[in-house]
């Protein structure tokens, strides 16, 4: 049974693999695509391809989270960069449409404008069977029903994708659905009831966004699902056998994860709690102050966490300062004077690439982008700075170098 399809070629053959991971952060994705955009360009004229240079024909395996779930699924199909990125900032303002007064208690934003805009890119056809896809495609999301992360992937051969003609296929699931899923961010978008069998659609699993998993940056998980035996895939481990390029929506220590909007129900409810104590410890009283920030606070930890444990395993190539204790855990000089007093070596999993943005306000100072200021573009939400996210994208998007992807350059 040949279950890869037209893919089967491409996956049948022994060489080194790479890897794309993309956090979620809802409209800061925009972000994600100026470095991706650039990543695209300098990759087409290395490699001396034509117009029809896609980044799946590069990349082997893409995988995301919430906003970088609907990216990877773009690129997984055969879009180029600036066809998503058309898509983002057509669908930016439409999509947080606000959800009535009463129904803010819940959500912040109805699904529906959301849910058409997706149909319009993922028609309720495609699913993540091989002749829809040009590469294989991760998308995590939470199953709410379960309390459980669900990293729903393409590979034909993973065990609830095999054989495809189990009931409970997850290829058949159609694309939309499951990114609709990996966005139901808590507080901002209701959540998604999902039938993964079609023979049981009166007891559906209740989806929410996968940021609120530890896998809103899905880098150290897309790597375990590529070599690890349970996954099926098994692709060889080794700094130049296995690349992974983790790409974020832009971060800080402080980071807002949305804005209670003046004059809306929660702002009026928040200006009814009890105002005592100082104003450091009152920002951490109010119950929904706290709860809208909540979903951003975790994506920002999560990402954080998974990011060092890919250096930590990997060989980082490049990658911004963590903190001022682990630096940027780039081998080299200060490595060497932290060794111990044996000279033995541990072979590295793979070469491994983290770009993304610092979105604090010394952060944006050192782009040379004073001017923006951080409060403002911080929030998962922040569609009125939609032109500042693509000026801290440009800048950030300097980050990429041909010479960080030596000995994976190569389709």
């Amino acid at each position: 049974m040949d279950v890869w399809g037209h893919l089967g070629k491409r996956y049948a053959t022994q060489k080194p693999r790479k890897l794309l991971a993309l956090d979620g952060g809802g409209i800061r994705g925009i972000i994600t695509l100026k470095i991706l955009e650039r990543m695209e360009s300098l990759l087409r004229a290395h490699l001396k391809a034509d117009e029809g240079f896609r980044l799946c024909q590069y990349f082997d395996y893409i995988g995301g989270t919430s906003t970088g779930a609907i990216i990877a699924s773009g690129l997984a199909r055969g879009m180029s960069v600036a066809e998503i990125m058309e898509f983002y900032q057509g669908i930016g303002a439409r999509i947080f449409t606000k959800a009535p007064l009463l129904r803010r208690f819940d959500y912040r934003y109805i699904s529906g404008p959301l849910e058409k805009e997706l149909q319009k890119v993922f028609p309720p056809e495609i699913n993540l069977r091989p002749e829809h896809l040009q590469c294989l495609l991760l998308v995590v999301m939470h199953n709410r029903s379960t309390d459980s992360p669900w990293p729903i992937s393409s590979n034909p051969l993973a065990r609830y994708n095999f054989p495809p003609d189990r009931p409970d296929c997850n290829l058949k699931i159609p694309l939309w659905e499951l990114v609709r899923a990996s966005t139901a961010a808590p507080v901002y978008f209701p959540s998604k009831p999902l039938c993964i069998d079609p023979d049981k659609k009166d007891s559906p699993f209740v989806f929410v966004d996968g940021g609120v998993t530890p896998y809103n940056n899905p880098a150290f998980l897309l790597f375990r699902m590529a070599t690890q035996p349970p996954y099926c895939l098994n692709w060889p481990m080794g700094e130049k056998k296995l690349l992974l390029v983790s790409v974020g929506t832009g971060s800080a220590e402080d980071v807002v994860s949305a804005r209670v909007g003046k004059g809306g129900f929660l702002s009026g409810l928040s200006t009814m709690m009890p105002q005592t104590g100082n104003n450091a410890d009152r920002a951490h009283r109010n119950l929904f102050s706290n709860l809208i920030k909540l979903p951003g606070n975790l994506m920002y930890a999560s990402s954080v966490d998974q990011d060092i444990n890919c250096r930590t395993i990997g060989h980082c190539r490049y990658g911004m300062v963590i903190d001022r204790e682990l630096g940027d855990l780039i081998p080299g000089k200060e490595e060497e004077r932290c060794r111990t007093m044996t000279d033995q070596t541990f072979p590295k999993a793979f070469s491994y690439l983290r770009y993304d943005a610092d979105l604090s306000p010394k952060g944006l100072e050192k782009m040379g982008l004073a001017d923006i200021e951080a409060k403002k573009v911080q929030p998962m939400d922040c569609v009125k700075h939609m032109g500042d996210l693509l000026r801290i994208g440009g800048v950030a998007a300097g980050q990429v170098e041909r010479a960080h992807f030596n000995h994976f350059d190569f389709i």
